[in-house]
Parts: C-alpha cells; structure tokens; sequence
C-alpha cells in the first residue's frame, strides 16, 4: 500500500484487524468502503479470519444499486457472503435492537462527500443513537473529505431538521467522517462508546488527488470528486423543477431545463462573478428523472479556482438567474422530500425557512451568501473541536 494517506480501513488491514478478533462485529458500508488495494471491507474482513455477523447499509444500498433519491430498499441475505444485509434506508432507518443483538462492535466505514445533505452522516448519527442505551462499541473508520476543509453555507436550524440534516451542521462542513461522529458524541451522544480510527498521513487541505486513497462512487450520481466539489451548491437544484442532471453522465456540473436559453441564462450568472466558476452554454437530453427524453437549455459548471470556488454562491446564482428569467416556469419543488412531508424541500436542505424568501425577493445574492457565511463562521468552534487533523486555515470558500 503505496498511498500516501492510509484511511481507517487500511490501518486495520495492515494490522489484520487484530482489535476484532475473537468479536462479533457489524458492519455499515457501501460499494465505496474498499481500501487502497480496491477490495471491500466486507472481504478483507472475512479474508483476515473476522467474524463479520452482519453488514447495513444506507442510501442506495450496499452495492449502489438504487439509483435515485427516496428509493428505499429492503434487506436480504447475501448470496455469496451468507450474511444477512440490513437496509438502513427503507422501513428502518436506524439499527432495530434485533439487528444489533450478539453484536460486540459496530463498524461504519462509509465515504462521505463533505455536505449536510449527504444522508451517509445521518445514518452514522442514527447507529450512534442506536448503539448508545445498549452499550454497544461504535467504530468509525475514518476517510479524506474529497472537497477540503472549507465552510460555507447557513448552519441547520432545528426547525427544519431532516434525514438531509438531523442536527445543526453548515451545508458545507469541512469534517471528516469520524470527525464528524466525534463532534455528534460531543454535543448529541455523549454516552455512546466510539473509537475514531484516524487515518495516517492526512492533513486537513490536501487535494483529494494527493492523498493516493481510492475514489469509488459512494452514490450512483456522485461520479468524481469534482461532482463532490459542486454537489453543495447544485444540490439545491433537487427542490426546484430544473434538472440537477441526473440522467446525465455529469450530474449536478450539468443543468437546466427546457425553458432556458442557455446563452442568455449562462451570460447572466457569469455577471454574478461567482468566485472561481464559469458556466459553458449546454443543451441536454436527461434519460431518467426531471424532464426525461426533453432537450434542456442549460449549463455546465466549470471550476476554475478550486480555492477560491464558492459552491454555495454558486447553487444560488443558478437559482437566482433561473427566477428572474423564468418567473412563470421555475418553480419550487412541494414535499415530502426525503421523509419530510410538510415542510418546502428547499427549506429542508437550506435549513432554513428564509432563504428561498430572499431569492423571490431579489436580495443582493452577496448579501445572502454573507449572512449564511456569518452562521457557519459562528459554528466554527464546534467544528474546530472536533478536528483529528491539523492542515492549512479554514476559512469559508471564496474568503
């Protein structure tokens, strides 16, 4: 294992996972929980001789196989392992008590991608919730956040909490996966039993790239990191009737609809200055989901300064553009949206029951993107607290 980084499963293998001998363990993963010589958790676990007494799995399932949002799936046994796979992401969404008995340890070994929206990070929070009362040991295999340790983005209120966002967290956080689970024990899960198997070599900010550990897709529509470097921003586009582009090769860097005139919608948001994106005029066909087998004028969005590339600028520029160009056509998508079945989808991923207000209105899109800044730089203690890694200052993108 040349890599530069060893992740949390990658120290184990070396090891031979000798802390889960002789236990009985559990193990929440996806197609994405491979280690550096590509070969799934699952199997370098049965491999090196440990008992592996069931695998969970969250959105899209274990092996990725759902491809779109709010398709749930039910468990099974797999044929070739004997195991049994428990859905987390279908008629339960946190461990039942009959899924974790015998079990001695908990394993989640999944890769997040950098964003609250994300459900990876909630289903964690849920076995966390679940393991707490019953004393049941908690391991969390640690991975790069593909996008930095940047922040931006307004912080969850309470109000609006989803399984897109169960506790207060900015849109984009800057925390890895056990970071992340350090910070849920800190301020929600105080008694639960967690060890967060660091990586080795890693530093907050070094490029995704650099870090030699493997890219697997963790969901059907996150392809690259690039995909992940946008997704916070774009994401939104999901509680609208534009196109985020799934059913596309590049979702979420392409989008539209058939309304728009990408040359006129593209002039427009290259006005707005976005720090360190350029949108490119696309016409596009989706073969699945929004506005399947139509033509959409739309736009690719181009990264040019990883740096200084605000996503969340950019998710409201999209939006902002697409109101004022099409006031009769755009429109704000209506529940349920990932188990919320009352309040707006866009509220439940903003966080927020404002945001969209200040979009119809017009508000300066600067003076929108400060005031979510402002909330997510106000968070930054709790943020910083929970840091297993030094690296370079984290200040919100585009600062």
């Amino acid at each position: 294992m040349a890599a530069a980084v060893r992740t949390g499963l990658d120290r184990w293998v070396l090891d031979g996972f000798s802390s889960l001998q002789g236990l009985r363990v559990g193990v929440v993963c996806n197609q994405a929980s491979v280690s550096s010589r590509f070969i799934h958790i699952l199997d370098e676990m049965l491999r090196a001789g440990v008992q592996v007494v069931a695998a969970f799995g969250p959105q899209h399932g274990i092996w990725g196989h759902t491809q779109d949002n709010m398709i749930e799936w039910q468990g099974y046994r797999d044929a070739r392992t004997g195991l049994p796979f428990h859905s987390l992401y279908g008629e339960h969404r946190k461990p039942t008590a009959e899924m974790l008995e015998g079990l001695d340890i908990l394993v989640i070994d999944l890769q997040d991608v950098g964003t609250r929206y994300y459900t990876f990070m909630w289903t964690m929070a849920l076995c966390l919730e679940a393991c707490e009362p019953i004393g049941l040991k908690v391991a969390v295999l640690d991975r790069p956040n593909p996008i930095g340790p940047s922040v931006e983005g307004g912080v969850l209120d309470p109000e609006y909490a989803s399984f897109v966002g169960l506790h207060p967290l900015p849109a984009r956080h800057g925390l890895t996966m056990a970071e992340l689970a350090v910070l849920f024990q800190r301020r929600h899960y105080r008694a639960v039993q967690l060890e967060a198997v660091r990586m080795e070599g890693y530093v907050h900010g070094l490029p995704f790239s650099a870090t030699g550990a493997p890219w697997a897709l963790p969901s059907p529509n996150m392809p690259t990191v690039d995909t992940a470097l946008v997704y916070p921003g774009a994401c939104l586009l999901e509680a609208t009737n534009l196109s985020e582009g799934r059913g596309t090769t590049r979702p979420f860097e392409i989008f539209g609809a058939p309304w728009l005139d990408p040359w006129r919608f593209c002039e427009e948001l290259n006005r707005l200055r976005v720090p360190g994106a350029w949108f490119r005029p696309v016409v596009f066909e989706p073969t699945f989901q929004k506005h399947a087998a139509k033509p959409c004028g739309g736009a690719f969005l181009h990264v040019t300064d990883r740096e200084r590339f605000h996503a969340m600028h950019a998710g409201l520029a999209i939006l902002r553009t697409a109101l004022r160009q099409a006031p009769g056509e755009f429109a704000w998508s209506p529940p349920p949206y990932e188990y919320e079945y009352e309040k707006l989808p866009i509220e439940i991923l903003a966080g927020n029951g404002w945001l969209h207000r200040e979009l119809e209105r017009d508000t300066p899109l600067t003076q929108i993107v400060e005031r979510l800044d402002a909330e997510a730089e106000e968070f930054q203690p709790e943020l910083e607290a929970s840091r297993l890694y030094g690296g370079r200052s984290r200040r919100s993108a585009g600062s």
